[in-house]
């Protein structure tokens, strides 16, 4: 379903597992930064009311899940602490040029958040099949589910706002353009790193 070209080596639970303070801190800014990301579009496109209407409820459910991320690190003892950069999503925000297409630009920030929202639910999906600590494997098997709605969110507005067959030509572009990108990636304890 997720389509990506480079799956995660299950390895990387092992470093994830080893690191959980950091892990759960790159994650609950992972919740807050999608969280902003939806309200940014429905800030910048405020005349398309479905966009509207879809990006307010996920900016609650994505806030939610921080909640509950932020709630672990206190039960374990852990500060949130600083937030770290996300090289993955730097790089994959660099992948379409700059343009002054308003509704290109939708398309483009759209399947962006598609893919990020993929291969956050691809690394859910890895860590609930890996990690030891059952309760955790548990929380991220719920929270897999979330992010593959969120993915499928995603690619059905680009494909509501955009031709169908230009969204889905830029989308396999960009899903080889991740395949590239994350063949640097997986070796840090972070949710995309």
């Amino acid at each position: 379903m997720l389509r990506l070209k480079l799956p995660t080596d299950p390895r990387w639970a092992n470093i994830a597992e080893d690191n959980l303070e950091e892990i759960l801190i790159d994650h609950a800014f992972c919740e807050q930064k999608a969280a902003s990301t939806a309200i940014s579009f429905l800030v910048t496109y405020p005349e398309l009311s479905e966009l509207v209407t879809e990006m307010a409820a996920l900016a609650r459910e994505e806030m939610s899940h921080f909640e509950m991320v932020h709630k672990i690190i206190l039960e374990r003892g852990f500060v949130l602490g600083r937030e770290r950069k996300d090289e993955y999503v730097g790089e994959i925000s660099s992948f379409f040029p700059k343009t002054g297409d308003r509704t290109e630009r939708l398309i483009n920030r759209l399947l962006i958040a598609a893919l990020i929202e993929a291969r956050s639910c691809e690394r859910f999906k890895v860590l609930s099949e890996n990690l030891k600590d059952q309760e955790l494997a548990k929380f991220y098997s719920r929270l897999m589910v979330s992010e593959a709605n969120h993915y499928s969110l995603f690619i059905r507005l680009a494909r509501t706002y955009g031709d169908r067959e230009e969204v889905d030509q830029k989308w396999e572009s960009l899903l080889n353009f991740e395949g590239e990108v994350m063949a640097r990636f997986g070796k840090k304890e972070h949710i995309h790193g």
